[in-house]
């Protein structure tokens, strides 16, 4: 679209939620009114750069976005992405050619274009399961991160553009973290609940403006409950609602979200899955995720994405209120480990590790032992962090050639922190996972259904005021979310949804030893892990072999496993 003046032109993805009052703000600025030529955001949008600057527009913008800003004045190309990047952008130089796009895909077709793999960040994808920004799987090609804009100038003499500067920050979730701890929220518990709540349905009620059919994911969970709950309470008919359930009881939560949704009075639908379901759909997750991608929740939320896609056009979802609340099961393990190594020093005299690791192995936790075994060295903050998060622990050696880059995991973030360490993996979780993993596994999902999906947790309002809240409205008593549940008491009876967090998880391990077997069998093979020259088998051959035989907790084998499939399966397609 062309601005009204003819400086700009842009190509935008994404919504703008409180575009109508950006509209207000551009109008008493100039005062006069606008002959506006429609009702679209972009068009706002565009008013809103030519009117208030690019980087105040960026600031003063409410929604989810990615776009690309031609300058015709300045001969300069501006590329921006949403604050907790709920949209893509990638870009870089490929044959002499600046390329960018929302899309691997649509920069793979330019003649230019190589496809290297890095296999540098392909060490970064064992460790996760993801990729993280800024790389990209390919060489040369990179994300920007959310919350960031770059500008790329064009030589107005040769017409040839000049080395790409780095992108800076129109906004910056560390600076806001930083901030709410030096003006944390004043009131109490009643007071945090009521301004929780009124910031929540606000943000809610904006992404529920929609001039096309609007529902709500619903799990059954604290998170998509507490949206479904809010949305329902603003709506004058039943809301739409969709979830998904499996054959296998112990990673079925359909069954509460069925009566969540009934509780709700929503118009609610579900879906069932089986191995061969998912068998069905593994060949379609390297085109929606165009790059190596491994959460396996992304089965399920392709199928969820597709189901809702019959009945509704944009879909509210329960993302980020895990970051923000204190939703993983990692900061509880690490509250608990933070609180045992207290006594470390004298235990470790005592009863040396062998005795402290079989003691830790009775726990709980028990799967996270070889992590205490590597805490009795005094190791730090990251290094517990790391060993939470990290899938291979060893990315290095089972790619060859490889060395892996360092990562915010290994950043100055940890240094001189008093705050609870929980906290801080939190903040590490928003800067990477969320936008990462979280986010990226809703929104390939969405679009690949032509499905628009928002977050409404991810409002920066919503956002700035959970970053003022103390540890103790988020995890009290081992669990997390604690003022979430007290939002959600109002609304739906403690028992439909008071139990331990499933999160999205699927029957990897049963689908991998039956359906999904010889699809796994076949991208595993030794002598084309070999010809292949990514990986050395050894490693791979010995998990995949445990895994089979059922030793060494098969859970985390699995996943392991499963981040080499999706490696496999994307670079076959």
């Amino acid at each position: 679209m062309l601005s009204r003046s003819g400086r700009y032109v842009i190509a935008f993805n994404g919504e703008i939620y409180n575009h109508l009052d950006l509209r207000l703000r551009i109008e008493s600025r100039i005062a006069e009114a606008i002959p506006w030529r429609g009702h679209s955001d972009t068009e706002t949008l565009l008013s809103a750069i030519e009117s208030l600057g690019l980087e105040e527009a960026l600031r003063s913008a409410v929604g989810m976005f990615a776009f690309a800003l031609w300058d015709r004045k300045e001969r300069t190309l501006y590329l921006a992405r949403d604050r907790l990047g709920e949209k893509p952008l990638y870009y870089g130089w490929q044959g002499g050619v600046f390329l960018f796009g929302s899309e691997l895909k649509a920069l793979a077709v330019h003649p230019g274009f190589t496809g290297e793999i890095d296999r540098n960040v392909l060490a970064l994808f064992l460790r996760f399961g993801y990729v993280p920004a800024p790389w990209s799987i390919y060489c040369g090609i990179r994300k920007l991160p959310a919350g960031e804009v770059v500008g790329v100038p064009v030589d107005a003499v040769h017409g040839c553009i000049r080395e790409t500067p780095e992108p800076r920050k129109y906004w910056s979730l560390r600076d806001l973290v930083a901030s709410g701890r030096q003006r944390p929220f004043k009131g109490g518990p009643e007071d945090m609940i009521a301004t929780l709540q009124d910031v929540l349905t606000r943000a809610i009620d904006r992404q529920m403006i929609a001039d096309v059919p609007l529902g709500v994911f619903l799990s059954g969970g604290i998170d998509s409950s507490t949206i479904a709950a809010l949305a329902q309470a603003q709506s004058d008919r039943p809301i739409r609602t969709f979830s998904i359930g499996f054959d296998d009881p112990s990673f079925n939560e359909a069954e509460y979200a069925k009566a969540v949704a009934a509780h709700l009075r929503t118009d609610h639908t579900e879906l069932y899955l089986s191995g061969k379901d998912a068998l069905d759909v593994v060949p379609f997750l390297p085109v929606l995720y165009d790059e190596p991608f491994a959460d396996s929740s992304q089965i399920p939320t392709a199928l969820l994405a597709r189901m809702a896609r019959r009945d509704v056009t944009v879909a509210l979802s329960g993302d980020g209120a895990d970051e923000l609340f204190g939703g993983y099961e990692r900061y509880f393990l690490f509250l608990r480990i933070h609180a045992f190594l207290q006594l470390m020093p004298w235990l470790a005299r005592q009863l040396g590790a062998r005795a402290l690791v079989t003691l830790f192995r009775r726990g709980k936790y028990r799967s996270k032992a070889h992590i205490l075994a590597s805490l009795m060295n005094g190791c730090e903050i990251e290094y517990i962090y790391r060993e939470l998060i990290s899938h291979w622990d060893e990315p290095n050696a089972v790619v060859r050639s490889a060395v892996e880059p360092s990562t915010i995991l290994e950043s100055a973030i940890w240094k001189g922190v008093s705050d609870p360490m929980s906290l801080m993996m939190m903040e590490v979780d928003a800067l990477t996972y969320l936008s990462d993993d979280i986010l990226v596994k809703t929104d390939r999902a969405a679009m690949g259904a032509s499905l628009e999906t928002r977050a409404p947790f991810l409002d920066h309002q919503v956002v700035e005021f959970a970053w003022r809240l103390p540890l103790s409205a988020k995890i009290r008593n081992g669990q997390g979310k604690w003022i979430l549940r007290q939002i959600l008491d109002r609304f739906v009876p403690k028992e439909l949804v008071d139990r331990p967090k499933m999160g999205f998880s699927v029957p990897l391990g049963a689908w991998l030893r039956g359906p999904l077997r010889d699809w796994a069998e076949a991208l595993l093979d030794e002598r084309r892990l070999w010809e292949e020259g990514f990986f050395h088998p050894c490693p791979i051959r010995q998990a995949w072999n445990e895994f089979l035989n059922g030793k060494n907790g098969n859970s985390r084998l699995s996943r392991r496993l499963w981040i080499i499939l999706m490696f496999q399966a994307w670079r076959e397609r």
